[in-house]
């Protein structure tokens, strides 16, 4: 169990424990939430993901990465609860951020597009 002070590892977090909290539903019941409360970079991030997923040509592996990433994000009770203001989502970004690196080569220009798109419908600003 963590101690307090205790610095969590982000490469070594194991997201195959996490993709059984993956689903269609969850996933965009919790971008409705994060959109609410602003993170743009979060939701990035977990569309680009979202949306490699989706993707025909991307490997099973990959996508396992993916999900169990994604299933983290969904996942209420993780390392940082999102209800801490400010740092809610640092967790979150960390583990999406590290798969994101993990399948960036599988990132088309159309993948990338839909993302954006999809970001300025949740009525956030796109990233550049």
């Amino acid at each position: 169990m963590k101690e307090k002070g205790d610095k969590i590892d982000f490469e070594k977090l194991d997201t195959v424990d996490y993709q059984k909290h993956y689903s269609e539903k969850g996933f965009w019941n919790k971008v409705k939430s994060v959109a609410r409360r602003g993170g743009d970079k979060v939701l990035y991030y977990a569309y680009m993901l979202y949306y490699v997923m989706l993707s025909k040509e991307v490997p099973i592996k990959k996508k396992a990465v993916i999900c169990g990433a994604l299933g983290y994000f969904i996942l209420p009770s993780d390392m940082i609860p999102d209800f801490i203001v400010g740092l809610g989502f640092t967790d979150d970004l960390a583990v999406l951020t590290l798969a994101y690196k993990a399948i960036e080569s599988s990132i088309t220009p159309k993948i990338k597009s839909l993302a954006e798109e999809r970001l300025g419908k949740s009525g956030n600003r796109t990233l550049k």
